[in-house]
């Protein structure tokens, strides 16, 4: 059995414009200054109270906590009323099905919701594809190897027929922690030489370089 699991905001698909119009909404709830938008970006990929953690230390935890929930209700909403944008990066459904092809099993692991993350494989399509997938719903946060591990019991894969492909130094680290090969694309939100310092094997600066560095 061949596993590859994607990250999916920053990897499979291009969610940041969202990402920082709910953070913007969220702290503007409660009255808070938001972050600024490079170091949302940088962010994403953890779980959502990890990442407000982050971005406002400062904070008390109920005060958090309210942003936690105005940001889940200024992101629906904007998949409520279609200004939500999330596209796939360019060649990524065609890539996702090639390797079907050569008989890999597909997962995710990701910070997303449950909600959010079927909402995003409905849109494209692609949900079928995959068969395993796991989010910040069910497990700890990034990086974190729950996700991973969940992953390869539930498809009977080992680590070293594993590997996980992400943007961030979040999803290196946990496939480090989980002993799987870890590679990095350069399309995300963490540059390419903290991908690589963390762990990666290499980084993808586009699809064919990605499917050349999964086939090993």
């Amino acid at each position: 059995m061949k596993l590859a699991v994607f990250d999916c905001d920053g990897t499979l698909s291009d969610g940041q414009a969202g990402v920082v119009a709910a953070m913007d909404a969220a702290f503007a709830q409660v009255g808070h200054p938001a972050p600024p938008h490079g170091q949302v970006r940088r962010i994403v990929g953890l779980s959502l109270p990890q990442a407000i953690r982050q971005l406002a230390p400062e904070l008390d935890d109920t005060t958090r906590h309210h942003i936690v929930d105005a940001y889940k209700t200024a992101f629906r909403q904007s998949r409520e009323d279609g200004s939500l944008r999330e596209p796939l990066f360019d060649g990524m459904a065609d890539l996702l099905r090639r390797l079907r092809g050569h008989d890999w099993t597909l997962g995710i692991a990701t910070g997303k919701s449950d909600r959010g993350l079927s909402s995003t494989l409905a849109v494209h399509g692609i949900g079928d594809l995959f068969a395993t997938t796991h989010t910040a719903d069910r497990h700890p946060s990034k990086p974190h190897p729950a996700m991973l591990h969940a992953a390869m019991d539930e498809t009977l894969a080992a680590p070293e027929h594993s590997v996980m492909i992400g943007d961030t130094v979040f999803d290196i680290e946990m496939a480090q922690a989980a002993g799987v090969r870890a590679i990095g694309v350069a399309w995300g939100y963490h540059e390419p030489r903290e991908l690589l310092a963390a762990g990666a094997v290499g980084v993808a600066k586009d699809m064919r370089e990605l499917e050349a560095m999964i086939h090993g």
